[in-house]
């Protein structure tokens, strides 16, 4: 399925997307950023959200971080300030890498069970599905926030992994 080595590029990948959303939406004013633009978690803050409640979520299942204190319907508000999560995502960001970085050769190896919120029962997958899907969901919503972000006038850059500068590699 996939190695540690693609679970550290694509941390980076995630990280230098978002320091390229961020800077997109800094150009942005707050209305800009709460404006319902009938993506699925209403607007851009609201997606922003959702990833951050999701890689949290994710994340206290890969690496024992604390889990999000609200569910999957509240996640489009669970930083519901801009400037709270403008500071919070590249921290976060930080410690995704520094997880991937400790992965051992191995380290995506075996099953990962949990109880699913969203599918209202136990679930158990193989880890490295769990950790491709992990880095999918943010690649995706990322794409609906670029495209609410170009429709608003502002510009993202370029999301081309290969693409991603050396000194994220």
């Amino acid at each position: 399925m996939i190695a540690p080595a693609y679970a550290r590029t694509l941390a980076r990948y995630n990280r230098w997307q978002n320091a390229q959303v961020l800077a997109a939406c800094d150009t942005l004013g707050p209305e800009a950023l709460r404006a319902d633009r009938g993506a699925f978690f209403g607007s851009i803050l609201g997606t922003l959200s959702h990833l951050i409640w999701a890689d949290t979520i994710w994340m206290s299942r890969f690496d024992d971080w604390d889990k999000p204190h609200v569910g999957l319907n509240e996640s489009a508000s669970f930083v519901p300030d801009w400037e709270a999560l403008r500071s919070l995502r590249p921290g976060e960001d930080d410690r995704i890498v520094a997880w991937a970085d400790a992965l051992p050769e191995d380290g995506l190896e075996g099953e990962l069970t949990w109880f699913s919120g969203a599918a209202g029962r136990e679930v158990s997958k193989p880890l490295a599905l769990c950790v491709a899907h992990f880095f999918n969901h943010q690649t995706h919503h990322r794409g609906q926030v670029h495209a609410m972000l170009t429709a608003a006038g502002a510009r993202p850059g370029v999301t081309d992994l290969f693409l991603m500068p050396d000194s994220e590699t």
